[in-house]
């Protein structure tokens, strides 16, 4: 009952800060909780459901290549400017927070309500989009690492 609970609140919550995808999301996991026989589906969903995510988002970003709006000129511009190498540095570092974030994920779950209350803070009531709750592990992950080196828990 709890969990029906807690994504309804959710949804309430996307509906109050009219954001359309996770007002979906809860919908769609709603939904699945209605069929008994969904739960392996969700099961499956929750193992690579970031992953499949991952790979949309990869071919939404790839789709101005494939339409020819971005060539190799562009990419040769890109480091013709401080913007383009902050650009370049800052996907490297998405890149190397979201792995760890994963590991840090997998390794804590108590870390997943923290990150999760923190995204749909963040989409609801400053705008955001949730897209960042691995690269917000990996930062996590980043943070908890350094204290725990300065011998804080």
């Amino acid at each position: 009952m709890e969990s029906w609970i807690f994504l309804f609140l959710i949804f309430i919550i996307a509906i109050w800060g009219k954001n359309q995808s996770l007002q979906i999301a809860s919908v769609v996991v709603l939904i699945c909780k209605l069929f008994p026989q969904s739960s392996k589906l969700m099961q499956l969903v929750q193992d690579k459901g970031i992953s499949w995510g991952v790979t949309v988002i990869s071919v939404a970003i790839l789709m101005p290549i494939a339409l020819g709006q971005i060539g190799f000129k562009d990419l040769l511009n890109a480091f013709k400017s401080p913007a383009g190498y902050v650009g370049v540095a800052c996907g490297i570092l998405v890149a190397i927070l979201s792995k760890k974030g994963v590991h840090f994920l997998a390794a804590s779950p108590e870390m997943t309500v923290a990150l999760v209350l923190g995204t749909i803070l963040g989409v609801v009531i400053f705008k955001g989009i949730a897209a960042g709750p691995v690269i917000a592990s990996g930062m996590a992950y980043c943070i908890v690492t350094l204290l725990a080196n300065w011998g804080l828990k």
